[in-house]
This record gives structure tokens, sequence and C-alpha cells, in this order.
């Protein structure tokens, strides 16, 4: 990775976590002065621990709530890290990308009923549809003359410099049943919309880690591989940064991400815990 791709990456790491503390650092912890007081409070979001905020010391509250938001908002880093990396190696890299075209009615609806098909499938342990097939049903309604504008937006598009276009919708490597159904939906309208097929169109579900372990086939998340074509619409963790960059990215990435840990960590305890 070029030393400039690192120091973005780098900056761009530093001022989320600026973000997040100051946001947790100016968050009012429903705390426990007497017992009496305290069980009086009301929280419209169900915050109240009366038994966590009697034993924990309030800077370790903090702390707490302050990691769960973390994790939450940290995949939203995956997107941004991946662009910057893609910008080094590939023609173009966007976020939110947008794609816009005209497309025949009758091929939207065969969309739906496709995504149908595989629901079925999957939930009666039957033989699914591959992802390939579902794009070929696709295509094949794509004909009537009745047409609209449609778009749909992609967490990241990259163009490649062999003419390439690649579409990540990047998910929690544990997303539910729903979550995966409408990926597969948004996958098939890209290739729809833009009139075009594997291998000059690829569109991912992409995960940026995999919590199972190194490799593809120590996923075992049920809902991903359940209710997906898995093997060829879903990457994961090594797979998907090399795309994105190189054999060596996802351990280049893993050590920016340290390095600003390790810079920050002390500045992180002592704003949640002491205020500044």
């Amino acid at each position: 990775m070029e030393a400039k791709t690192a120091a973005a990456i780098k900056g761009y790491l530093e001022a989320f976590i600026d973000q997040i503390v100051n946001e947790y650092r100016k968050k009012k912890l429903p705390l426990l002065d007497t017992p009496e007081r305290y069980l009086q409070n009301r929280s419209s979001s169900g915050a109240l621990k009366p038994f966590h905020a009697a034993i924990i010391p309030e800077q370790l509250m903090r702390i707490n709530a302050f990691e769960r938001g973390f994790s939450t908002k940290l995949g939203t880093t995956f997107e941004e890290v991946a662009r910057l990396v893609a910008l080094e190696h590939h023609e173009e890299a966007v976020r939110s990308y947008d794609l816009v075209g005209e497309i025949s009615l009758d091929a939207i609806a065969e969309i739906e009923h496709q995504i149908s098909v595989f629901e079925r499938a999957a939930d009666d342990r039957l033989i699914k549809p591959s992802l390939t097939e579902m794009i070929d049903a696709v295509f094949e309604h794509n004909i009537a003359e009745t047409r609209e504008i449609r778009n749909a937006r992609a967490d990241l598009y990259i163009l490649a410099e062999d003419g390439t276009e690649y579409y990540f919708e990047m998910k929690s490597p544990k997303p539910n049943k729903g979550q995966c159904l409408e990926v597969i939906q948004r996958i098939l309208r890209f290739h729809l919309l833009r009139g075009m097929k594997r291998p000059k169109v690829q569109a991912y579900f992409s995960m940026a880690y995999n919590p199972y372990g190194p490799d593809k086939s120590n996923y075992k998340w049920s809902f991903a591989k359940m209710y997906t074509p898995f093997e060829q619409a879903v990457i994961i963790g090594q797979e998907f940064w090399s795309i994105v960059g190189t054999e060596n990215t996802f351990t280049e990435v893993l050590e920016i991400y340290q390095e600003v840990g390790r810079t920050k960590s002390k500045y992180m305890i002592d704003a949640l815990s002491f205020g500044f």
C-alpha cells in the first residue's frame, strides 16, 4: 500500500474516533445517586439498568456504552477504507453509487418472482436457483415494451482497469434473513440496470471480515448460507480485500486500524472516564 493511501486511511479513522468519543462524552447516563431517586427515572429508549448503575463505576458505564455504539458504527468505516484502497489500484471507486436505467416492468416483476422462488426453496430445503440462473431469467423478461426508469444504489462501486465493474453491498457478517434476500434482489437489479451479466459486471454481498476464521469454508452463519446463492454471491474477508486491492491489503488495513487504536487508546479512555 502506498504511503499516501495509508495516511489517508489513518486520518479518516482518527477523525472517526474523535467524532464518536465526543458524542459519548456528552451523553447523559442515568446514574445512581440513591436507589430511591434512580427508580423514579424514565427512559424512552429503555436505557435504565438499576443494578448495573448501582455496582459499576460511572466511568466504566460510559466506556461500556461507548464500546457498544462504537462496534455498531465501526462497520461504516469499511466502505470508506475500501474506497481509499481501491483508488490506488483501479480506475474509479465511489461510495453510495447510483445506477439509473430504463428497464422492463416484466423484468422487475421477474426479480421479485426469482426472490420468492429462492426463498421458498430455501425454506423447504430444496435445490435453490443459482445466481447465474436468476440473472438469466431476469434478462429473458427484459424485452417488454412497457419500461420505466428505475434506480439502485450500491454501497461501493469499483471500475477496474480492465473495464470490469464491481458493485458491492457491504453488510454485517451475521445478516438476518430479510437482509440476505434484499441484497440478492439488489444484485439482480444491478445487473438488469447495467444490461450486463457476469463477468463484465460483478455484484456481490460483501463482508469485510469472517467472524469464524480465515477461510470462506469456515463461515457458519446459517442465514447467509441458506438465503443467498452463497458461493456465487457472497465474498468475505480476504476475498473481498483482494478484489479491492491486493493479496496483502487485508493485513495492511488491519495494521493501520491497530496503529490508530494504539495511538488513540489513552485519549479514548481519558476522554470517556474523566471528561477531557
